[in-house]
């Protein structure tokens, strides 16, 4: 017997809310300084603010969405 495929609401609303467009702006500011950090050969950049400010925005929608999926 093969299991069904579960859909995962929580993934699914991740994903969706990563592309609206307040979370879209966050992360190209982190990739931004990911690149930056990842061309030097020594810094103490880590950009742990820029990745906590996009998954601060992804949870919030994903909070806001997330019950609707519940039954």
């Amino acid at each position: 017997m093969q299991a069904e495929a579960q859909f995962n609401a929580v993934e699914f609303n991740q994903a969706e809310c990563g592309g609206q467009k307040s979370c879209l702006a966050l992360e190209e500011k982190y990739k931004a300084c990911n690149d930056r950090v990842n061309s030097r050969k020594k810094t103490a950049e880590i950009c742990s603010e820029e990745l906590f400010d996009y998954l601060h925005c992804v949870d919030g929608c994903v909070s806001k969405r997330l019950f609707s999926f519940l039954k």
